[in-house]
């Protein structure tokens, strides 16, 4: 095992810069063999020899009360052959808590009333996945559980179909439940993926998935009461699909080539190899280690060279590289997953050797004194040039710069004029006077490759005085939400809403109403204390969603004022103060045959004072017709009965929403006598 250690710093032309290597190739070799130290033991738990539980000839009596075949499932039995033996460690360090739905089910996931159950039926080793129940007293039916994914590894041999879970309505006992599935995977491509019975609710594969062509699909699943429609509202069900060790690294390019400079010292990084790995990202299948398996030619060392086996960095690893004798070396690269241990792909690197940078740039001036006002970006700080004796407009030539004191925050950033021997170094970030008015920057100069021998680097310091402008007030928080009942009091305190002014001296601030499109608001210029000056109304046209948004403004007392603007987000609260209505149009019916009349039901309020409506014949309005809501509630359906005679006259009846608000109505009813035409559910007089 090599010692050195590597630091990323790519060299891919003659102008780049090598550095030292970073000690990372220890821990990073000395991790792998810790991951597979706390693997073993979690394999025998995946993977009982005793699972034949599945084989029909071997499931004696006895064997039923061990209903555990959860876990026949859950380990793959028929995997082995196919799957190499470094893949056990890697899926119990995954998903050991939940291998998926051939494994047990975990109880309890989200919501108590949602999830998987552990009550056994129709297989006896099938979890079983309730539908969840709606929660009770609301009239917006919202979720708050989780339903867990079903984890299935793919590459699954089968035999297929295979059975995954059991879906199962709480109502299957009072009456008889079909289900169905929708979605990806079942009634969309890929069709037929994904099955159900429609009367056990047990939920199959058809065949084997694969991961690396969809991870996961989402299906959703249905349950149908025989004859009476849906019995339950529809149930999304994630299922996951198990990476397994099925795809070898590809190397990102072949052959990778690097430049290094003669006469470089062991320790320093000169290029990176990189490989791909299409098995699921961050498990040890996807996990690449590289080693180096030859050099050539071997001289004047065999192990010229070495690689982070971790991030594929490969330094100089022994001193003697000489151009003038070994202008090009060519390494042979593995890439293994498995974190060394898997699956195998190799590359070459080509590594050219160059000449030396053995003059060091120097700063025209070593100290500057600049003045930069604040809040401003991409503001010019300094120029600062530089003259290099190296051979012009090579690498050895061209310079770079670094900030590398006075500066933790990155408010400067430095780069290099065209000519490449001027550093600019301008602000990166916003400069704020009331936090720091003055920063020494230390900036160093180098050549786009490293020196060749040791030579002192120049450097220079920037002393940066901050100009100090005046800063706009700030509101805290820029977006306020206020909560209140629609039938809030006129006059009533709101909120109090302000601002701060950031500035050392700072200004007064007075306030304003900037956007308030109902006009139903009021500001103390001075306090920041917002009132009402109108009624509220939920349902009015400038409340979306039952919000109702408003712009303040804070304005500095100066010659020259800045400005802030703050929104206020006020969340109505429904109240019962508006009742259903419905058309009361005149109605022209045929007296021999009145039709069934449909009345629309609106109500402006929100759901909790809606519907579901009720209707409610007066006085002798039953004698006409009889009144009723229809299904959905929202609907007043009359039927009149038939007469012999041309009459007048009128249906009173009251409609009361969920609330207990109502209205009385009262309609003209004409029943003509002679000749008529039907139109829809009305019938007029030609």
């Amino acid at each position: 095992m090599r010692e050195s250690c590597l630091q990323p710093q790519k060299a891919t032309s003659p102008a780049l810069p090598l550095r030292p290597l970073r000690s990372l190739s220890v821990p990073a070799l000395g991790d792998p063999p810790d991951v597979p130290v706390e693997d073993p033991p979690d394999v025998p738990v995946e993977d009982p020899p005793d699972v034949p539980v599945e084989d029909p000839p071997d499931v004696p009596v006895e064997d039923a009360p061990d209903v555990p075949m959860e876990d026949p499932p859950d380990v793959p039995v028929e995997d082995p052959p196919e799957v190499p033996v470094e893949d056990p460690p890697d899926v119990p360090v995954e998903d050991p808590p939940h291998r998926g739905v051939q494994y047990p089910v975990v109880e309890g996931f989200g919501h108590e009333d949602a999830g998987i159950v552990s009550q056994p039926k129709y297989p006896a080793s099938l979890p079983v996945l309730e539908f969840p129940k709606s929660l009770v007293g609301l009239v917006r039916r919202k979720r708050d559980w989780i339903i867990p994914p079903i984890n299935f590894p793919e590459n699954d041999r089968g035999p297929f179909p295979k059975s995954m879970v059991q879906i199962r309505s709480s109502n299957d006992k009072e009456v008889k439940i079909q289900y169905s599935i929708t979605g990806p995977g079942a009634d969309q491509p890929p069709v037929g993926l994904f099955t159900v019975d429609k009367n056990s609710g047990v939920l199959y594969v058809t065949k084997p998935l694969d991961r690396e062509r969809q991870d996961q699909y989402i299906l959703v699943a249905h349950a149908d009461t025989v004859g009476s429609g849906t019995a339950e509202e529809p149930m999304e069900i994630i299922v996951k699909v198990i990476d397994m060790n099925d795809n070898k690294p590809v190397f990102t390019q072949d052959p990778f080539t690097g430049i290094v400079p003669e006469a470089y010292l062991p320790g320093f990084e000169v290029m990176e190899v990189t490989a791909t790995d299409a098995d699921e990202r961050g498990s040890a299948n996807s996990d690449v280690r590289y080693t180096i398996i030859s050099q050539e030619p071997e001289l004047p060392s065999p192990n010229m060279f070495v690689i982070n086996p971790v991030t594929g960095w490969i330094g100089v690893n022994a001193a003697g590289l000489d151009r003038e004798k070994i202008p090009k070396y060519t390494l042979e690269i593995q890439a293994a997953d498995m974190e060394g241990n898997g699956l195998t792909s190799f590359g070459k690197s080509i590594i050219t050797v160059t000449d030396v940078n053995d003059i060091a740039p120097q700063f025209v001036m070593s100290s500057n004194t600049v003045s930069v006002p604040e809040n401003k970006v991409n503001a010019l700080v300094v120029k600062m040039p530089v003259i290099d004796g190296d051979e012009p407009h090579s690498s050895s030539w061209a310079t770079v710069y670094r900030i590398v004191d006075g500066d933790p925050g990155g408010l400067f950033t430095v780069n290099t004029e065209p000519n490449r021997l001027e550093g600019i170094i301008t602000t990166a970030k916003p400069l704020d006077f009331e936090k720091n008015n003055r920063y020494t920057l230390l900036v160093t100069v180098e050549n786009e490759v490293p020196f060749a021998i040791r030579l002192p680097t120049s450097t220079a310091t920037v002393q940066v005085n901050v100009e100090d402008l005046n800063d706009a007030p700030v509101f805290d928080p820029v977006e306020k939400v206020v909560s209140i009942s629609e039938h809030l009091p006129v006059d009533s305190d709101l909120v109090l809403y302000t601002a701060i002014d950031p500035d050392i001296m700072a200004h007064k601030l007075m306030y304003r109403m900037y956007r308030d499109p109902a006009k139903w608001l009021d500001i103390n210029s001075e306090t920041g204390m917002i009132k009402t000056k109108h009624p509220l109304d939920r349902e009015s046209p400038f409340v979306k969603d039952g919000k109702y948004r408003v712009l303040i403004l804070a304005i500095e007392s100066d010659e020259i004022p800045a400005t802030a603007t703050g929104t206020i987000l006020i969340e109505l609260e429904d109240v019962n103060d508006n009742a259903p209505t419905i058309d009361d149009t005149p109605l022209k019916l045929c007296n021999q045959d009145p039709r069934l009349v449909r009345l629309a039901v609106t109500d402006r309020d929100g759901p909790d004072f809606a519907e579901p409506f009720s209707v409610e014949l007066l006085k002798g309005s039953k004698m006409y017709c009889t009144a009723q809501m229809d299904k959905t509630g929202t609907v007043v359906e009359l039927t009149f009965k038939a007469m012999r005679e041309q009459r007048n006259f009128y249906i009173d009846l009251t409609v009361t929403d969920a609330g207990g608000l109502n209205q009385d109505h009262v309609i003209h009813v004409t029943m003509n006598e002679d000749r008529c035409m039907t139109w829809g559910d009305f019938c007029v007089r030609p």
